[in-house]
């Protein structure tokens, strides 16, 4: 299998984002967003994903986080998609439970070329450090739209803001990693009836 690894660039009059990706990586990150949460967050992607990820993003701040939270979604879902390629020997499907103390997540991708988010999250509290929680919705929403996937994000427990956002992120690491495993019984096959995604 060829090396699944991409790099793409974003740049408006809001944000200039790069993301570099590799798929088959030891979950090794450098992550320069200036909001110190969502490193965090991305942290969990690549170091429980095993996803190599190199994201730097200037944005307006000055403003609020919404577009460089955005535009870092809609970029990785962008890699993510040139990296996968046509999806030949994919497991496709990835979900996973991860809990942290109190809080309990779930998420279920489907890499099936359809972008959904349905997302059932009572966050109880408003922000995070300099993190609005309203942008875990946008960051996903932007994954999905750009990525082609289905995505169920579901938090089924969780008293603490932080507890649920990185259960969150865990959950939708182990779900992509899950996802994006090659099959060996269907190394060469696309995992659709109608033989492509």
């Amino acid at each position: 299998m060829e090396p699944r690894v991409a790099e793409v660039q974003r740049n408006t009059k809001e944000t200039q984002i790069r993301v570099r990706i590799n798929l088959d990586g030891a979950g090794e990150a450098k992550l320069h967003t200036g909001i110190g949460f969502f490193d965090h967050m991305l942290d969990q992607i690549a170091r429980h994903g095993l996803i190599d990820l190199d994201i730097a993003a200037q944005g307006d701040l000055h403003i609020d986080g919404h577009h460089t939270v955005e535009d870092v979604g809609i970029t990785l879902g962008q890699a993510v998609a040139k990296a996968v390629g046509d999806k030949k020997g994919l497991r496709r499907y990835g979900h996973a439970y991860v809990p942290l103390d109190e809080a309990l997540s779930r998420v279920v991708v489907d890499f099936s070329g359809r972008p959904g988010l349905h997302m059932d999250v009572q966050f109880k509290a408003g922000t995070i450090g300099a993190f609005d929680t309203q942008l875990a919705f946008e960051f996903f929403q932007g994954f999905s739209n750009h990525a082609g996937v289905t995505l169920h994000i579901d938090n089924l427990k969780g008293d603490n803001a932080h507890h649920q956002c990185e259960t969150i992120f865990k959950a939708f690491a182990r779900a992509v990693r899950m996802a994006l495993e090659v099959d060996p019984r269907a190394a060469d096959v696309i995992p659709s009836t109608k033989g492509s995604l």
